[in-house]
């Protein structure tokens, strides 16, 4: 185990550095946390961390690799992503223009599936995680490690996933952020359609 610790540290650090910078993952916990509360906001976050497992597992295999030298898959994996995008503007646009009639606390709590599913095709759908989690690779944290070395990566790159979109989801659904929500809900609902829109066309015009 000694001998995987300083690849495990550089891989985690540069982990961490990209789980807390603001992206589109974050606009998602942040309208989910204001308008369906902090519940579905943290299961969106464990959609996420189980994404990002996901892409982990696919790339340490070998098969993020060959993804990335397949231009077509690459392309339908980006367009697929944008539409997803989209449709999350779609749905905080639609908002805008027609707040709902109740409170937030007062909706219908997110189901957990659909929540879950709204994070984890956020992730999986975002060609640029496959790239990230190759030049996770490259830094070697798990080259020649046995199965359980490896699982043990795993499960350490999504508690750092999780804790850092939870911590997204805690902070983004406190009270004195949903007040503030609920004074100009129509206003922050637009921001977001359009933050949605302009990760959707950075993502579709992305070459990498």
């Amino acid at each position: 185990m000694a001998d995987y610790l300083p690849g495990f540290i550089a891989s985690y650090s540069i982990l961490l550095v990209a789980v807390m910078s603001p992206g589109p993952a974050v606009a998602m916990l942040l309208g989910l946390g204001l308008s369906r509360g902090r519940g579905a906001a943290l299961i969106a976050s464990l959609g996420i961390a189980a994404g990002s497992s996901t892409i982990a597992l696919i790339t340490l295999m070998g098969m993020g690799l060959l993804l990335q030298q397949a231009a077509w898959a690459i392309t339908l994996l980006r367009l697929i992503g944008s539409a997803y995008l989209l449709w999350l503007a779609y749905g905080a646009f639609r908002k805008a223009l027609n707040p709902p009639r109740v409170e937030p606390a007062q909706m219908p709590p997110l189901s957990f599936g659909r929540a879950f599913l709204t994070g984890y095709l956020l992730q999986v759908t975002n060609p640029k995680a496959i790239v990230f989690w190759l030049a996770i690779g490259a830094v070697g944290a798990t080259t020649g490690a046995p199965a359980q070395i490896t699982a043990l990566f795993l499960a350490g790159a999504f508690a750092i996933s999780l804790t850092g979109h939870g911590f997204y989801a805690i902070a983004l659904s406190s009270g004195p952020v949903r007040r503030a929500y609920q004074k100009a809900r129509r206003g922050v609902e637009a921001t977001l359609g359009l933050l949605f829109t302009f990760f959707a066309f950075k993502l579709a015009t992305s070459r990498s």
